[in-house]
């Protein structure tokens, strides 16, 4: 890959430890992949909104983590919602090796380096 791509990390706040290493993984020397971090950990408003949206627009792609706790979070909901408006191809990946949640729509794999990078690659 000659240059490197900008993701959007969307997540439940529950599943935050599991962005970390996510974001972990990024920083590896190796990683095909810059990230671009815009945690939920305020009330929402327009502007909060207006921010994630300038930074999904400015993002490649979108890697959504998947869990259960998916099912219950408004802003990852929403967060997904406008990368699809925004036309950003997005790549749901199970957070948690025993937790199968379906998303609708949203095509998702096993958190496998390999299965991150071939969505990258393809961006």
């Amino acid at each position: 890959m000659s240059d490197r791509k900008t993701i959007f990390v969307a997540f439940a706040i529950e599943d935050e430890n599991q962005r970390n290493f996510l974001k972990g993984q990024a920083l590896n020397a190796k990683s095909p992949f810059d990230y671009v971090d815009m945690s939920v950990k305020e009330a929402y408003v327009s502007d909060w909104k207006d921010k994630v949206r300038t930074r999904i627009r400015r993002s490649d792609g979108v890697v959504a983590l998947v869990s259960k706790n998916s099912l219950q979070s408004s802003g990852q909901k929403w967060e997904i919602q406008c990368a699809v408006e925004e036309r950003k191809p997005v790549l749901g990946v199970w957070a948690y090796s025993g937790d199968r949640t379906a998303l609708a729509g949203i095509r998702t794999v096993e958190w496998r380096w390999d299965a991150i990078r071939n969505f990258i690659d393809g961006l």
